[in-house]
C-alpha cells in the first residue's frame, strides 16, 4: 500500500501533469491581472480560514476534524507562505509520527506472535 501511495504522490508531483499544466496557465493569468489576483487572494484566504474554523470545531467529534483542518491549511498554503511552511513542518511530524506507530506496531506483532508460540 506504501508503494501505491508514493507512487501515487510522485505521479502528481510530476509537473508535465495535465493537470498542474493546466493550473500553472491559471495562475498566470490572475498573475497579470492585480484585481483579480487580490480578490483570488481574499477568496482563498476566506475559504482556508472556514475550513480550518470547521475542522477545529470538529476535532472533539468522532470524524475527521483534524483531516479537515490539514486540508485547510493546504489551502492556505497555495496563496499563503506561512501556511505552505506550516503544511510542510505537520507533514514531516506526520510522517515520523506515523513511522514511529508502523515500528510499535511490528514491535508488538512480533512480541504476540511469539509469546503464543
Amino acid at each position: 500500500m506504501t508503494d501505491t501511495l508514493t507512487r501515487d504522490i510522485e505521479t502528481g508531483s510530476d509537473p508535465s501533469h495535465p493537470v498542474r499544466v493546466f493550473l500553472r496557465r491559471c495562475r498566470a493569468w490572475v498573475e497579470r491581472h492585480p484585481r483579480v489576483r487580490w480578490t483570488y487572494r481574499f477568496v482563498v484566504g476566506l475559504l482556508g480560514t472556514v475550513i480550518v474554523g470547521v475542522g477545529v470545531l470538529l476535532i472533539p467529534l468522532p470524524g475527521p476534524g483534524w483531516l479537515i483542518v490539514f486540508f485547510g491549511i493546504g489551502i492556505l498554503g497555495t496563496e499563503f507562505p506561512s501556511a505552505r511552511r506550516m503544511a510542510a513542518f505537520l507533514k514531516r511530524v506526520l510522517s515520523r509520527v506515523l513511522a514511529w506507530w508502523r515500528a510499535r506496531r511490528t514491535a508488538s506483532d512480533q512480541t504476540n506472535s511469539q509469546g503464543a508460540q
